[in-house]
């Protein structure tokens, strides 16, 4: 079969086979239940695909993530001229048009590629709710260093908020960036818009600084103790360790049973894996990895539970000042 005779479907199980299980499964993670599930029975369905198929498809998702690169540093206009330089007229229009109805330009587009300082003093005496919609649609960067500069009673205000957008009506969008005097996006999809949401909080919050993180989780846990509960769980998964320095590792390592290293290490990534061993005498690790080696089957949820207590533990040792993760949106100076 040829690439442009493929469902959307078939072609991304073809690209998730060719990048690998290990890529595939850091994919995954970010997918819901259900697409996990297509894109699943969609693989196990694949029967042998040509080396030139596969090429196709490698190469049409590369032009979509260049198109869409584009498409955040200068807009529709830009993105295509670039495009066209690159691919031809023709090419180029078939991408942007494929892009479009995929993905779609969000709203607030201007908003990205303004100065957050200025982008503040511009929404700061807006309603809570008006400020949550508008951070949900920035980069996580951005909306951190506002969130950060707003009064600890509106970060809180404006955090649950965001935690708890779901669907915006074109309608209300509109309305808001009228009162903004921006001009809508090109491209605002003639139906419900997502955002905002646990995900776009947390993202929001991994940019903060910590004293911001605090004040908003303190508050959350004394009004909505499961809301900030969520947060807090996806705030540092165990992929995340790859962020501590060798001694924050090495101070986790000494409080977390090697039993549970092992289990869960089971699934993590190579480069997790190479981070844990270096912090590691060689006979340790030589261990670790005939524990992990001779492991037989074990329950998905009993692995993702066990990385989940190696981060509290993690979480733990920062609240106590024991260690430092690394955060975007701050600058550690370690003395």
């Amino acid at each position: 079969m040829r690439a442009r005779r493929m469902s959307g479907k078939e072609k991304a199980a073809v690209l998730l086979v060719s990048l690998g299980p290990e890529i595939s499964a850091s994919i995954f993670k970010h997918l819901k239940e259900q697409e996990i599930e297509d894109l699943t029975l969609a693989i196990a369905g694949l029967k042998r695909v040509e080396p030139e198929v596969r090429d196709e498809v490698m190469e049409e998702f590369h032009e979509l993530v260049m198109a869409r690169e584009y498409l955040e540093q200068g807009g529709i206009d830009y993105a295509r001229q670039l495009l066209e330089k690159a691919l031809g007229p023709e090419r180029a229009e078939e991408i942007i048009k494929r892009l479009t109805a995929s993905l779609a330009v969000r709203p607030f587009d201007f908003a990205r590629k303004t100065d957050p300082s200025q982008l503040l003093n511009f929404i700061q005496n807006e309603h809570p709710q008006t400020i949550a919609l508008i951070l949900a649609y920035l980069h996580p960067e951005q909306a951190g260093l506002i969130l950060s500069s707003l009064s600890p009673e509106l970060q809180v205000d404006v955090a649950r908020r965001v935690a708890k957008l779901d669907r915006t009506t074109p309608e209300v969008l509109q309305e808001i960036e009228s009162t903004l005097e921006q001009r809508l996006s090109a491209f605002v999809m003639d139906d419900y818009t997502v955002a905002g949401g646990i995900e776009s909080i947390v993202d929001i919050l991994n940019m903060v600084d910590r004293a911001t993180e605090k004040t908003i989780l303190d508050s959350l846990e004394e009004e909505e103790p499961e809301l900030a509960e969520e947060i807090r769980k996806r705030m540092f998964v165990f992929e995340d360790i790859i962020l501590l320095d060798d001694r924050s590792i090495q101070k986790v390592l000494r409080e977390v049973d090697s039993k549970d290293l092992a289990l869960a290490l089971k699934t993590a990534s190579e480069e997790v894996a190479a981070r844990i061993f270096k912090n590691m005498s060689k006979r340790a690790a030589e261990m670790l990895k005939e524990d992990i080696e001779y492991m037989g089957p074990v329950r998905l949820r009993d692995i993702e539970e066990t990385q989940q207590k190696i981060v509290a533990t993690i979480r733990r040792l920062e609240d106590m000042g024991e260690i430092i993760i690394a955060r975007g949106g701050e600058d550690e100076v370690i003395v």
